[in-house]
């Protein structure tokens, strides 16, 4: 399939304004989003790219405290692999991890090999943010066995997948509200031998279980965090974690303070390049 990309390019920037953008991106069937340098790269199949209804989009942003600029690029179909692949390095977290794609031959074996080939959907494990939630999820080993598990905002899969070759409890369960992404994710899934270990929906922290998570996994951004930490609390088991990434170092003490506020404990903040993850604990009921 042939595709669109469209770099986006905004000033000045900021990751609510680059968040802000994709939502409304999203309105418009486009199936990926990244950030790179600033700039807001966007991905539609060209039998559904319309400029006129870009243009639409992007005016409603007139007003906004930042403007926006596009380029397009055409990328055929034969070359689509090639884009991924010449950008797609194996990466390895801690010694123990590895997250490649079926194309790395040759590699140094880990304790987890999670392999996930590049499509259009987040989470190949090279942004800092799954980089910190594997560190995390690396140092409950012993913790994970038979617990409860949910990943929210999954992507491809990544955490989803670990934790079931932790040996969580099975099914872990995985949600995303990009439709792609959880045909990537159950893809991802089956190719890492989990399928059967690992369920995936489309959807949002609406889905959540009272007290049913040992584990909630949450890669999203600081506002989503904020917005629904209420409910990833109400989720939670007595003694039950949440980890939380996708915000800057910076909005760390904002995170912290809700978090506290909700009856959470924090055990650790971890950083890499700015970027942040928390972990926390709800403590046991007293008696």
């Amino acid at each position: 399939m042939d595709y669109i990309e469209v770099k986006l390019s905004l000033n000045p920037f900021s990751e609510d304004a680059a968040e802000w953008v994709m939502a409304e991106m999203g309105e418009l069937d486009y199936e990926s989003f990244s950030v790179e340098n600033e700039s807001v790269l966007a991905y539609i199949p060209k039998d559904r790219f319309s400029e006129p209804n870009l243009k639409v989009v992007l005016s409603g942003f007139n007003h906004a405290e930042f403007s926006i600029a596009y380029e397009l690029r055409f990328i055929p179909e034969e070359n689509w692999n090639a884009v991924w692949e010449a950008g797609f390095e194996p990466v390895v977290v801690d010694g123990r991890c590895t997250v490649k794609a079926s194309f790395h031959k040759g590699l140094k074996r880990t304790k987890y090999t999670i392999c996930i080939d590049p499509k259009m959907a987040f989470g190949t494990g090279h942004h800092q943010t799954t980089t910190l939630m594997i560190r995390l999820l690396l140092g409950m080993q012993k913790d994970l066995v038979d617990k409860q598990v949910m990943d929210l905002g999954c992507g491809t899969g990544v955490l989803a997948i670990l934790a079931a070759k932790m040996k969580a409890l099975a099914p872990v369960h995985a949600i995303d509200i990009d439709p792609t992404a959880v045909r990537s994710a159950i893809e991802n899934a089956r190719k890492n031998r989990v399928g059967d270990r690992v369920k995936i929906l489309c959807g949002d922290a609406s889905l959540l279980q009272a007290g049913k998570y040992d584990l909630i996994l949450a890669n999203i951004n600081r506002n989503i965090l904020l917005q629904d930490m209420s409910t990833y609390v109400r989720s939670l088991r007595p003694g039950g974690r949440l980890c939380i990434s996708g915000f800057y170092q910076e909005d760390a003490m904002l995170l912290e303070v809700e978090a506290e506020s909700l009856g959470l404990t924090l055990v650790q903040t971890l950083s890499q390049d700015n970027w942040a993850a928390m972990e926390f604990v709800l403590p046991q009921a007293n008696g």
